[in-house]
């Protein structure tokens, strides 16, 4: 009978000895109140009523950051929202150095999400989107260091935009298209008018160039599908034919 009495005695108390803690946990142990070590993983043995136990994960944390509102520095308001990845390297000053860090880094978050985009203009938060990634998670990372947590990411979700600015980006975009699409037809008519001149240059200096060149005008004007056909005969054309003709009667 005492056996039996034994065993109930052993599965009541041993619990209070032993703790369990998995390969990605660790005990801060405090003795009467102080901080006495960081254990795990593994089987921890505590004394009941001295010891006390805080658990701490180490595995990396995916922390929503909720919307927030944000007026960009030219004067844009939008909705931001975003995640950042974290985990703990110290779990005594995790523990000992802020009273929740899993709360206390999402406010961080949220300030700094708020602060940093604050200072760039709304095409920015639009198109450099990996620069102010990496520049909030640079100040969370600093700031989080004196609690044992290390930020390892950040990533801007959405960028929320008011209706009427949608529409006012549109005609901004559909104005900018226009503006490149005159500027490279002007570059091209540009180009075209320096290889005339270019080829003008060339004719001029050569009679017999000039020649074959209005020959194969008249070529091409007599592919078209055209009954009358008018063209000029220039005065140097038929200077040369006459010269050539007097050549042979001499």
């Amino acid at each position: 009978m005492w056996i039996i009495y034994f065993l109930i005695f052993l599965v009541i108390i041993l619990p209070m000895f032993l703790k369990i803690t998995r390969e990605y946990e660790r005990v801060v142990v405090f003795t009467l109140g102080r901080f006495t070590s960081v254990k795990g993983p593994g089987l921890v043995f505590i004394i009941p009523l001295v010891q006390q136990i805080e658990r701490v994960e180490l595995r990396t944390v995916v922390m929503d950051v909720p919307s927030q509102d944000v007026i960009s520095r030219d004067n844009v308001s939008v909705k931001v929202n975003a995640v950042v990845y974290f985990r703990v390297i110290d779990p005594e000053r995790a523990i000992i150095q802020v009273e929740n860090f899993h709360a206390a880094t999402s406010q961080l978050a949220q300030t700094t999400l708020r602060a940093v985009l604050g200072k760039h203009e709304l095409d920015e938060m639009l198109a450099e989107r990996d620069k102010l990634n990496k520049d909030i998670q640079t100040i969370l990372d600093k700031q989080t260091d004196a609690w044992g947590i290390k930020v390892s990411n950040v990533e801007i979700k959405h960028v929320d935009i008011d209706e009427s600015m949608i529409r006012a980006i549109a005609k901004q975009a559909e104005a900018e298209r226009e503006r490149r699409a005159k500027i490279i037809h002007a570059e091209g008519e540009l180009q075209a008018s320096q290889k005339l001149l270019e080829a003008s240059v060339v004719l001029s200096g050569n009679s017999n160039a000039m020649q074959l060149r209005y020959l194969q005008t008249l070529a091409g004007i007599a592919g078209e599908k055209s009954s009358t056909i008018v063209f000029p005969v220039p005065v140097d054309f038929l200077k040369s034919f006459m010269t050539m003709a007097d050549k042979k009667i001499a």
